[in-house]
Order: structure tokens, then C-alpha cells, then sequence
């Protein structure tokens, strides 16, 4: 590679560790303002497990696990605000490879994507205490008290594993918008799309409940579908 070739992937280097810094710069103030509501968050958080499991109590095992929770806690509470921010560096990073045309996306598809993941993770949150009640019920004879820094471990990856599945309709949609795809191919690859939707359900749900698995495949292909006919209706692709 000359050094006239390496300037610019050097150029595109920088400004990508200019577009993660000012993104993770986002998320820790935003987390710094979450810190001050962790009561309130934990309380939230903590609600599946109470639901599924009335009976059962956390428990702490290392001096110092409390205060990593509370990290984690803030932490997710930052990613949750600031994720306009992070969405839009991501587009503003991509932004000078697309056409004039295409710029003129910029604001719905940011907008949409926030929507998209914070109601991802709603969703994740209504479906959890049905898929702790499966998991913590397979032997009767044991008693659920878990452990508090795995209840958010696993509880906070589910969550942001259900806000970011519920992206991919924009990237679909962008893919589209700069003629990667078109209609006609969306419609042919329905099938295909009903097994990755499966596939990828029952990775972000590892239940084993069908009735979840269900319950977060069906919104992934419905959302699949009013993609394509976005694409063939908005775009005429």
C-alpha cells in the first residue's frame, strides 16, 4: 500500500475513534445521571424477579459485589440514554459514503432506530419474568436465590440482546435505500428470514421455552415483513 492510499483509510481510522469516543462519551455522562437514579432502576430491574419468583431472595458473596451491580445498573441506564447519541454517530460516521439523497434519511432512521431499540428492550423486559419462571422451575425441590451479580449478568444481556435484534430492519432498510437489495429479492428470501429469525430468537432467549422463543420471533419476522413493503411501496425497489 502507498502512502497516498494509506492517508485515507488512516483519515477514516481517526474520525472512527473521533465518532467512539464522542459515543462513549455519551454513554458515561448519561450513566453519571443514571448513578443518581440506581435506586429507582434497581427497583424496576428487579421486578421479573420478584414476579416469576415471589418466594426467593438475592444473596452476595464477595464484599465487592454490590458495587459492581450498582456499576452495571448506571451503566446500563447510560446506554439506555444515551443511545441517540451512539445511533448517531454510527449514521454520522457512514454519512459522507451516501448520496445526497440518501442523507435525507438521516433524522427518520435515527428517530426510528432509538424507537426500535428502546422498544426492543421493553419488550424484553414484559417477557422476562416468563422466562426466569421457566428457568428457575426445572427441579422442584430447589430453592431459587440467586445470586445478585448473575441475576444482572444475565438479566442486562437479555435486555440489550432484545434492543439490538430489533435494529436489523433499519440496516435492511438502509441496505435497500442504497440498492444492496431490492423487494424482489426480500420476497424471495421469506424463508430464509423465517429460519435466521428462529435461529437468532432462540439464541437471545436460551429458555427453552417455545412460548418465548415465539413471543420474540414473531415481532423479528413481522417487522421483516412492513420492512419489505416499505422498501417496495417508499422506495419502489
Amino acid at each position: 500500500m502507498t502512502s497516498d492510499e494509506a492517508r485515507p483509510l488512516l483519515a477514516h481510522l481517526d474520525e472512527l475513534r473521533w465518532r467512539v469516543l464522542k459515543a462513549g462519551g455519551a454513554v458515561l455522562v448519561a450513566a453519571v445521571f443514571a448513578f443518581f437514579f440506581a435506586d429507582w432502576l434497581r427497583a424496576v430491574l428487579e421486578r421479573p424477579f420478584h414476579a416469576a419468583l415471589p418466594d426467593s431472595e438475592f444473596q452476595v458473596f464477595a464484599p465487592t459485589e454490590e458495587w459492581g451491580v450498582l456499576m452495571r445498573i448506571a451503566l446500563f441506564g447510560g446506554i439506555i440514554l444515551g443511545s441517540p447519541v451512539v445511533l448517531y454517530q454510527i449514521w454520522a460516521f457512514i454519512n459522507p459514503a451516501l448520496t445526497q439523497r440518501e442523507r435525507r434519511w438521516a433524522v427518520p432512521i435515527i428517530a426510528t432506530m432509538v424507537v426500535l431499540f428502546v422498544g426492543g428492550v421493553i419488550f424484553g423486559y414484559l417477557i422476562l419474568p416468563r422466562g426466569l419462571a421457566f428457568l428457575t422451575n426445572i427441579f422442584d425441590d430447589v430453592r431459587n436465590d440467586l445470586r445478585i451479580a448473575d441475576y444482572y449478568s444475565f438479566t442486562l444481556r437479555f435486555l440489550l440482546a432484545f434492543g439490538a435484534s430489533f435494529l436489523y430492519p433499519v440496516f435492511l432498510f438502509a441496505a435497500a435505500a442504497a440498492g444492496i437489495v431490492t423487494s424482489e429479492q426480500l420476497a424471495r428470501g421469506r424463508r430464509w428470514a423465517v429460519l435466521i429469525v428462529v435461529i437468532a430468537a432462540a439464541l437471545i432467549t436460551p429458555t427453552g421455552d417455545p412460548i418465548t422463543l415465539a413471543a420474540l420471533a414473531g415481532p423479528l419476522y413481522l417487522m421483516y415483513e412492513i420492512t419489505y413493503w416499505l422498501v417496495r411501496l417508499v422506495l419502489r425497489k
